[in-house]
C-alpha cells in the first residue's frame, strides 16, 4: 500500500484525474481521532443500552460490542433483537458536545478545491453528519451525506451499501474515490472500481466491529495519515 505525504517535487503525484464523485466517511476521516468524538458516542451507547436492558455498565458495553462485531451496527442488533426505534437511538447517542472540533483550514482548502460532486457516506446519523460538517467548516461543499437511513440500515461493509449509495450518485463507481479510516470499508468500494484511500489513524475504533472482510494490499490504493495533505499532494485535472 503505497505511503502518501507531501511529495518532493520530483515526486510524480497520485492521478485523480479520473475522479469526478469524492466520498468521504465522517467520524475519525474528516476530524482528527485525537478529538475523541467517538469516544463520547460509544459512552452514549452503552448507557443507552444500559437503561434499555437494566444491565449494569460492563456487561452493557461488552454487549453493545458484541452486537456491532455481529450485527455490524449496535443500532442493528438493537433492532434486530429488541426492536428498538432506530430514531429515538441516534437522537440519544449522537446527542454529544462538538466544542473539540475546530476547522482544518488547510482541509477545508483541499475539499473546496476538489473538482465534482462530494459526498458524506457515513454509518451514523445524517443530523450528527450536519453539526459536524458545519463544526469543522466544510458543510457548504458536500453535495450530500447518506446516512445508515439511507441504506435501509445495511451499513458499511455491507456490499448493499455501497451499490444504493452509487445509483444515487448516478455512477458505475469508477469515477468515484472513497476515503476511509476503516479498511474493511474500502473492500467493496474496490469491487465496484472506486479509487480507495484509507485514512490510517490507529484508532481503536477501526480495529473494533466485523472482521470480515479483510482488507488486504489489492483494495486500497493508498494509504495517508494526513487527508489534507494527501488531498493537496493528488493531481485532479490533466
Amino acid at each position: 500500500m503505497p505511503d502518501i505525504s507531501e511529495p518532493a517535487p520530483h515526486v510524480r503525484q497520485p492521478d485523480f484525474t479520473h475522479i469526478r464523485n469524492w466520498i468521504f466517511d465522517l467520524d475519525n476521516t474528516l476530524y482528527p481521532v485525537a478529538c475523541d468524538l467517538f469516544g463520547q458516542i460509544s459512552t452514549r451507547m452503552t448507557r443507552y443500552v444500559q437503561k434499555l436492558l437494566d444491565m449494569e455498565e460492563t456487561e452493557a458495553r461488552a454487549l453493545q460490542k458484541a452486537y456491532y462485531h455481529d450485527h455490524g451496527t449496535t443500532l442493528n442488533g438493537l433492532m434486530k433483537l429488541h426492536s428498538v426505534d432506530p430514531e429515538d437511538y441516534l437522537a440519544d447517542v449522537h446527542d454529544i458536545d462538538l466544542s473539540v472540533l475546530t476547522p482544518d483550514a488547510k482541509l477545508v482548502d483541499a475539499i473546496a478545491r476538489l473538482p465534482g460532486r462530494k459526498f458524506v457516506f457515513t454509518n451514523g446519523c445524517v443530523h450528527h453528519a450536519g453539526r459536524v460538517l458545519e463544526q469543522l467548516g466544510l458543510a457548504t461543499y458536500m453535495d450530500d451525506v447518506w446516512d445508515i437511513r439511507t441504506i435501509g440500515f445495511k451499513p458499511k461493509p455491507d456490499a448493499s451499501a455501497y451499490r444504493t449509495v452509487l445509483d444515487i450518485a448516478g455512477t458505475d463507481g469508477h469515477d468515484a474515490a472513497m476515503f476511509e479510516d476503516i479498511a474493511r470499508n474500502l473492500v467493496e468500494a474496490k469491487a465496484l472500481g472506486m479509487t480507495t484511500v484509507w485514512l490510517k489513524n490507529g484508532s481503536e475504533w477501526s480495529r473494533q466491529g466485523p472482521t470480515h472482510p479483510v482488507a488486504q494490499a489489492h483494495h486500497i490504493d493508498y494509504e495517508t495519515d494526513d487527508l489534507a495533505t494527501f488531498l493537496h499532494s493528488i493531481r485532479t485535472s490533466p
